[in-house]
Formats: C-alpha cells, sequence, structure tokens
C-alpha cells in the first residue's frame, strides 16, 4: 500500500494505474486530466480536486472530506463502488455509469447532469442544487433526507425510494417506474407525467397539473398546495387525499378521495373506462 500525504500533482495522469492500494492526504490535485483513471482500493481524505476525471474507470474507493472544485467536472464517471462522506462538490456532470455509490453528509453546488445512468445508489443527508435531470436513468436508488432544487428530476428511473426529503422539482418521475416517496415534501409542476406505480405516502405535493398519465398511481394521506390544480388527468389512480384539493380533470379510473375538492372537471375529452369514483 502506497501512502501520500501533503503533496500537490497536476497534467496528465499523474497516480494512473494504482491498483495495490493508495491513502491521499492532505493532497491537492491541480489542473490536468485522469489523475487516479484506471486505479483500485483507493482513500482519499481531506484533499482538493481541480483537475479533470480524477475518478474514471476505478474500483472500491473512498472519499472523506474532500473539496471537488469547479475544474474537476466530470469526476466520477465509469467506476464501481464509491464510498463518499463529508464532502463538497462545486463541480457539474459528476456520477456518471457508476455502480454501487453511497453518499452521506454531501453538498452539492452545481449538481447538474448528476448521476445519469447509474445503478444502485444511496443518499443520506445530501443536498444539492442547480441539480437540472438529476437521476436520469439510474435505478435502485434510496434517498434519506435529501435537499433538492433542480427540474427533470429522476426521470426514466426506475426502483427508487425516497424519505424525509425536500424535493423543488419540476417535471419529476416522468416516465419513472416503481417509486415510492414517504414523508416528503414536492414542489413543481407537471409532477409524475407517464410514471408506472409511482406512490405517495404521507407527501405535500405543490405545483399545476401534478401526476397526469400514471398507471398504476397510489396516494396515502397526502396534501395538495392551493397550486396543485388539475390534478389526475388520465391516470389510473387509488387516493386518499387530506384537506382540499383545488381541482381534478378526467382521471381514468380507480377511486379518488379527499376533504374537498373545488372543481371535478369530466369532460368529453376523458378516456376510458372513464369510471374513477371521486368522494369528497
Amino acid at each position: 500500500m502506497e501512502i501520500i500525504c501533503n503533496k500537490y500533482f497536476e497534467g496528465e495522469r499523474p497516480l494512473y494505474c494504482k491498483r495495490d492500494g493508495l491513502r491521499l492526504k492532505d493532497v491537492v490535485i491541480g489542473p490536468g486530466e485522469s489523475s487516479l483513471k484506471e486505479g483500485a482500493d483507493i482513500e482519499a481524505e481531506h484533499c482538493e480536486f481541480k483537475g479533470k476525471y480524477p475518478f474514471w474507470e476505478c474500483d472500491g474507493f473512498v472519499i472523506k472530506n474532500c473539496i471537488f472544485r469547479e475544474g474537476a467536472r466530470a469526476a466520477l464517471w465509469y467506476t464501481r463502488d464509491c464510498k463518499m462522506y463529508d464532502t463538497l462538490i462545486e463541480a457539474p456532470k459528476m456520477f456518471r455509469r457508476i455502480t454501487g455509490a453511497h453518499l452521506e453528509n454531501v453538498k452539492f453546488t452545481d449538481a447538474q447532469e448528476t448521476f445519469w445512468d447509474c445503478d444502485k445508489v444511496t443518499l443520506k443527508n445530501v443536498e444539492a442544487v442547480n441539480a437540472n435531470y438529476i437521476f436520469m436513468h439510474t435505478d435502485n436508488i434510496e434517498v434519506d433526507n435529501f435537499k433538492l432544487q433542480g427540474n427533470y428530476s429522476f426521470q426514466y428511473s426506475k426502483n427508487v425510494v425516497i424519505r424525509n426529503s425536500d424535493l423543488d422539482t419540476k417535471d419529476a418521475f416522468w416516465e419513472s417506474e416503481n417509486v415510492t416517496v414517504y414523508d416528503s415534501r414536492i414542489q413543481g409542476e407537471f409532477l409524475g407525467w407517464y410514471a408506472k406505480n409511482l406512490k405517495l405516502v404521507r407527501c405535500h405535493i405543490g405545483g399545476s397539473q401534478p401526476l397526469c398519465y400514471c398507471e398504476n398511481l397510489i396516494l396515502e394521506d397526502c396534501t395538495f398546495e392551493p397550486d396543485a390544480d388539475l390534478a389526475f388527468e388520465y391516470s389510473s389512480v387509488e387516493a386518499t387525499v387530506k384537506g382540499h384539493v383545488v381541482s381534478v380533470k378526467n382521471p381514468r379510473s380507480g377511486h379518488i378521495k379527499a376533504d374537498s375538492i373545488g372543481q371535478v372537471i369530466l369532460d368529453e375529452n376523458i378516456k376510458a373506462p372513464g369510471n374513477c369514483e371521486i368522494q369528497f
């Protein structure tokens, strides 16, 4: 095992293909590319990354108390078994084609186009802002206490469980499959369109035209903001809603029960079977 402390590296591949164990502490990776590419069994602690593509094609690495500056964009692609703790990420386009990523106490300040085409991702106590298109085509996700600001999240993702989170995101969960969200706030228009097997439990929902074109949609004890109008259009749905819903439009089938509904719109454009039971 090689241990490197208090060093500075830059340029092309300065620590390339280190596969017998590498420990970095208080190391700075300056401008350059692919500093740790093709490595394995790597641990980085109190390090700063400024160059592009440091962790590509790596196997088994742990990152603790580190900083990824804007220049370290696209830092973690095509890797396996990553663990990251107490880290600040200022760079976009992180985590692509990753298999096995566990993050705790991580903050992204520019998370656009992050977590694309990944599998087996867990997040705990993570914050991501400017996070447009986060979790595109990513499967098998578990999230707890996630604070998100960014649109088009979780599109085309499968097998997702989210708990205790605050999601400020329009067009979330489009064409997703097997997503369950517990005890969370979801704010943003066009929530969940074309989703299959989307389940929301004790969630607070805001934004216009939520939950349309859904297949096998389930809501349990959810609440709606006043701007969450024209809900459930063309969806098959089983829903219990606490409080008031501004308007429901042309649900396709199932049951909807709410304390009150301001307007129920059932017009000539409703789709078969058009037999949803609505109670309020």
